[in-house]
């Protein structure tokens, strides 16, 4: 009786146990379901995070942004090869079942239980898809049930090419190459359609254990595998015996692209103007926000020139290398150069310094300093607006100026009594600077310098000799206004931003505004053309640098600094020189001997092709001859008692005759000529 009451009891416990069971398995299939739907309500063929890849003014790739560095591309521009590879190794039946392949499941079953270990894998294509594009990857009974779910459910929703499409973009394939085209540019410099079947094998290899598997750093491992997956292709009559042949008995490392063709083809190793990208980079950043920029598969077109940039860096480097050998070892000696089209403000090339790696600070736009005279013709480009002409007379150098320290009287190499406009700037006289401020007036100076983009001077008279600080990229973008008409067009690196589907997200638009009347712009053109062929920027011409060229050069008192800012019509260029520590570059190191050089060997490299054109007069310049004694219209009597010199004067402003020589060759007293503005 005990034993009868015993079996009840223990078949009422057992019947619970099956009841409990049930419920609970129902109960997880039902939460997987939810799970599922939840997840398949968002299903898509995202391929993963793209990487922003960023082109120079030819449209080549020159670097890319990435948190996942994957460039995606449409099945038919994946090679055959390559195709076929992934399928024998990684789901032969692919084109067959319904996203779970129970053939194989059963198959990989019985030899992982022969081998007492797992040596196959039972996931089809699209389970490895679902897998990395919607679950975890924690190794569950739940997780396995969820993904062989979704893959069904995927493959109704999506063809087979789409499917297979996705997951060759998606794979990561190791060294930090997500997707089939990353991978095969970055490893074998060329874009997944020209694959062999050799690469083809060598990146379907890598599936595997993409991490354990190194190209360079395990080629033996690889290699076997990669045999492995062409013997396979061999036996399903994917590949011709012959090519088979061949195939094997190459190296892993043979495959392998060098540097410079992995640079040219992989725009995550491409070193595109380090100082520009990142310059646009931080641009990107503020625009279109980090999360955007690293995943939504932007493409960015810039200004960048790749051969001007290159042209750049070696005449930087080359300067450097010459320098270093005249100064005492310590500090390194730092340069930057800016190169900008003056018709369109076109950022071309972009140097912040002597090595990027080594530091990324970029000294042409972050770094302000004292220009020294290359401030100058902002100077005499507000004297040119209030009425003088590059003709007109300064006398009085020799007396001090007025300012809040007292008496002012600079020094400098090339100082006298008077001097012409042209002159004094073409011999960078300090006094005749300091004393056309003066005359000028401060505050218009300023203002018409901040037009030109170089704000916040100080309103001292030492202005005049370059004691605001500004940007090598500014100045040279100031320049630029010389050689473009009156007209600044502000400086311009990104020309375009598509996202991932080509929509147009921004797009540069021209902000051209007038700054300079043209008659003033052409004719401080004409004067600074005249510092290059006779004046401190002649080391430009002796350098072998002969087209028609305007600039002016700045040194600062202590020579920490030396500034060459030079145009022709089609471009302009700065050049800075200094420590970042501010110290002398060396004894008497004036920017004709320390700066000039590098400018002209970058400038003879970017120009070669250029026709030796130079900026076209605009309508009412009139050549005119001036008496050297009076600074008076030239009459025939100047021409026989006195020294009479040629000018340019803008519509409007031709002085009066000349009223010191007449027929009887007296000289009368001066008086004052209507050509020469008041002091004010």
């Amino acid at each position: 009786m005990y034993a009868l009451f015993s079996l009840r009891n223990a078949l009422r416990v057992l019947l619970m146990l099956v009841l409990v069971g049930a419920g609970a398995a129902v109960y997880v299939v039902w939460q997987i379901h939810q799970d599922v739907d939840a997840v398949s309500e968002r299903f898509t063929l995202d391929s993963g995070p793209q990487s922003t890849v960023i082109f120079d003014s030819k449209d080549r790739a020159i670097s890319a942004l990435y948190r996942e560095h994957r460039i995606p591309v449409a099945l038919e521009q994946i090679s055959g090869h390559l195709v076929n590879a992934v399928l024998v190794t990684e789901d032969r039946r692919f084109y067959q079942h319904t996203g779970v392949d129970f053939r194989r499941i059963a198959g990989s079953t019985v030899a992982n239980l022969r081998q007492g270990r797992i040596v196959e894998g039972g996931s089809t294509i699209t389970q490895q898809f679902v897998r990395g594009a919607f679950l975890d990857r924690t190794k569950t009974f739940s997780r396995k049930i969820r993904e062989a779910w979704l893959a069904a459910e995927l493959e109704t929703r999506f063809g087979k090419n789409e499917i297979l499409q996705a997951y060759l973009n998606r794979v990561y394939l190791g060294d930090g190459y997500y997707g089939v085209e990353a991978a095969s540019r970055g490893y074998f410099g060329k874009p997944a359609s020209q694959l062999n079947a050799t690469e083809g094998a060598t990146l379907a290899a890598l599936i595997n254990r993409p991490s354990g598997y190194g190209l360079r750093r395990t080629p033996a491992r690889v290699r076997e595998r990669r045999d492995w997956v062409l013997q396979e292709m061999l036996q399903e009559g994917l590949l011709d015996p012959g090519v088979y042949a061949s195939s094997v008995v190459i190296p892993v490392a043979a495959t392998l692209s060098s540097a410079a063709t992995r640079s040219a083809q992989d725009p995550a190793k491409a070193n595109g103007g380090p100082y520009f990208v990142d310059t646009v980079t931080q641009m990107l950043y503020e625009q279109f926000g980090i999360e955007k920029v690293l995943t939504g598969g932007l493409r960015v077109y810039t200004t960048l020139d790749s051969d001007v940039q290159r042209f750049a860096e070696q005449a930087v480097l080359k300067r450097l290398a010459e320098l270093d050998k005249r100064r005492v070892q310590g500090e390194p000696l730092q340069a930057a150069l800016v190169a900008i089209e003056p018709s369109t403000g076109f950022v071309r090339a972009m140097v912040g310094g002597r090595n990027f790696v080594e530091s990324p600070f970029n000294r042409a736009t972050d770094a302000k300093r004292q220009p020294g005279s290359a401030f100058k013709p902002f100077v005499f480009a507000a004297a040119l607006e209030a009425g003088y002409s590059p003709g007109t007379t300064i006398g009085g150098l020799e007396e001090s100026v007025a300012s809040f320290q007292g008496a002012y009287l600079p020094g400098g190499e090339h100082e006298m009594e008077s001097t012409t406009l042209r002159s004094a700037l073409v011999h960078s006289s300090n006094r005749a600077a300091v004393h056309l401020l003066q005359r000028v007036g401060l505050r218009p100076t300023i203002d018409l310098a901040a037009r030109m983009g170089l704000d916040s001077m100080p309103a001292v008279p030492s202005l005049a000799l370059g004691t605001g600080e500004v940007s090598l990229l500014n100045l040279t973008s100031a320049y630029t206004v010389f050689a473009n008409g009156g007209i600044l067009q502000p400086p311009t690196f990104i020309r375009r931003v598509e996202d991932a589907d080509g929509r147009v997200l921004y797009r540069a638009e021209s902000e051209g505004h007038r700054v300079l009347s043209e008659t003033t712009a052409f004719l401080m053109a004409s004067m600074l053309a005249d510092v290059v062929d006779h004046g401190t920027a002649y080391g430009a011409r002796t350098a072998g640098f002969s087209l028609p060229a305007g600039g002016k050069t700045g040194s600062t008192d202590d020579h920490n600094d030396a500034w060459f800012v030079g145009f022709t019509p089609n471009l302009a260029a700065g050049v800075w020189m200094g420590y970042d520590r501010p110290q002398q570059i060396m004894r008497r190191g004036f920017a004709s001997v320390v700066a000039v050089p590098a400018w002209a060997g970058f400038m003879k490299q970017a120009t070669t092709d250029n026709k030796p054109d130079w900026i076209t007069a605009p309508a009412g310049i009139t050549h005119i001859r001036r008496c050297k004694e009076s600074g008076g219209l030239a009459t025939e009597y100047c021409e026989l008692y006195g020294e009479v010199y040629g000018d340019m004067v803008g519509i409007g402003r031709s002085p009066d005759a000349c009223p010191l020589h007449t027929s009887t060759g007296l000289v009368v007293a001066p008086i004052a000529l209507s050509s020469i503005p008041p002091q004010p």
